[in-house]
């Protein structure tokens, strides 16, 4: 017997009764048609559970059965509309067939039974049904829009509802695809918290690369009374491979494009107190202008640190306030020390040029700083800051256990932003 290959349960018992030598049906026939024996209509030859019901039920294994002495199942496949199979097992006496795989609720059915009686003459019986759609949908909304971003860039996954335990995240993971063209290295996805993932390759992605990101989430038992509800694909671009490298020792960035140095230019950080974050960052966003005002991150207004100045050219690289931006103030120290409350600041020049350079995705990594390292999450795009042994332990499809995934550690310290007259 050809086994199928799908997922679970479905609906109640169907008692298939033996056709006649040469005779195939697919509904109940009249007088003198074994079929007629059946307790089941044409129509609705399925049972299921709950009183009333016209559609199968996921949560309940779909059996076949064969009736009369001398009868038994040769074969059974289940498949839905895509032609996916439902897996299922033979009894060893070929009288009953069970699924043991689940159904997706919401999907149609069709089930093709065939028989032989004691004679070893065949039949065979298709029967059509639907299951019963999921009271409760998990619903995936994928990021960031569709786009073009630099190679840097991470694909997340929010979910409508928390998802906990190994099981049931594992087969969250198993339904959510990428792929790109050039092929990128071996990803995975990172279970950031109970309903956030988020999607990196090995490496970064390759340089103008279509990455394709999809859901067969759809009908999906995820655990209990939840099921995969629709989600819309994501198609993103990549762009040229840009990372800009600062270090904080020597006070200059190096620009890089597709391996290449385009420019170095002088930059300040972070002083005592207010290190830059080391680590690699990705840009979030860019703002022509923007007004930072130390409030906001927690310098209090008329004290020693206190600001509230224009700023041009600003590029976000952390959700508290990290930037790489124009300041002209600061010149005379660029290149020299580090004067700054967290960013990176240039001149207005080079940060205009800067600014004109890179896009959402685009790499900022930050060397030789006394500040901590960029978390992981919970602040931007730290995701890169994860050594792959780590990123793959926050996967639910590894060997671990949940127990073993680092919690994230959100608000993190924000930077200052102040920058020094």
């Amino acid at each position: 017997m050809r086994h199928s290959t799908l997922r679970r349960t479905a609906v109640g018992t169907l008692l298939i009764a033996p056709l006649a030598a040469g005779l195939t049906a697919c509904g109940g026939g009249g007088d003198g048609d074994p079929l007629a024996a059946a307790p089941y209509d044409a129509t609705s030859q399925v049972s299921y559970a709950g009183a009333g019901s016209k559609k199968g039920d996921p949560n309940k294994p779909l059996e076949v059965t064969v009736k009369g002495d001398g009868h038994r199942i040769t074969d059974v496949t289940a498949t839905d509309a895509a032609g996916r199979f439902v897996r299922g097992k033979l009894s060893a006496d070929g009288t009953r067939w069970r699924s043991t795989s689940a159904l997706a609720a919401g999907e149609h059915y069709t089930v093709r039974v065939s028989t032989e009686d004691h004679k070893g003459r065949p039949g065979r019986r298709v029967i059509g049904f639907d299951a019963a759609a999921a009271d409760k949908l998990l619903r995936v909304t994928f990021g960031p829009d569709s786009g073009t971003y630099g190679v840097g860039q991470p694909i997340t996954a929010e979910l409508s509802a928390p998802v906990r335990g190994h099981a049931a995240r594992a087969r969250v993971e198993r339904n959510l695809h990428v792929g790109s063209a050039p092929q990128a290295a071996e990803g995975a996805w990172y279970w950031v918290d109970s309903r956030t993932l988020h999607y990196r390759p090995r490496v970064f992605w390759p340089t103008h690369a279509r990455i394709d990101v999809r859901s067969t989430l759809g009908g999906v038992q995820v655990k209990d009374a939840l099921y995969g509800g629709p989600a819309k694909p994501l198609t993103l671009h990549t762009g040229d491979r840009v990372e800009a490298v600062t270090n904080a020792g020597s006070h200059y960035m190096t620009f890089i494009r597709n391996g290449r140095t385009i420019r170095t230019i002088p930059v300040t950080t972070g002083k005592l107190g207010f290190s830059t974050r080391n680590g690699i960052k990705v840009v979030l966003g860019q703002e022509s202008f923007v007004r930072m005002n130390s409030t906001t991150v927690g310098i209090a207004a008329g004290s020693r640190d206190a600001y509230d100045l224009p700023v041009r050219w600003a590029t976000r690289v952390t959700w508290s306030g990290e930037y790489v931006h124009a300041a002209p103030w600061s010149v005379g120290s660029q290149g020299r020390a580090n004067v700054s409350h967290g960013c990176t600041g240039m001149s207005m020049s080079n940060a205009k040029w800067f600014f004109d350079q890179v896009r959402r995705g685009d790499l900022v990594r930050v060397i030789n700083s006394r500040g901590s390292t960029m978390p992981p999450f919970g602040n931007g795009f730290g995701d890169w800051n994860l050594s792959w042994d780590a990123w793959k332990r926050g996967s639910a499809s590894g060997t671990h256990r949940e127990a073993d995934i680092p919690v994230a550690t959100p608000n993190a310290t924000p930077a200052r932003l102040r920058p020094e007259a």
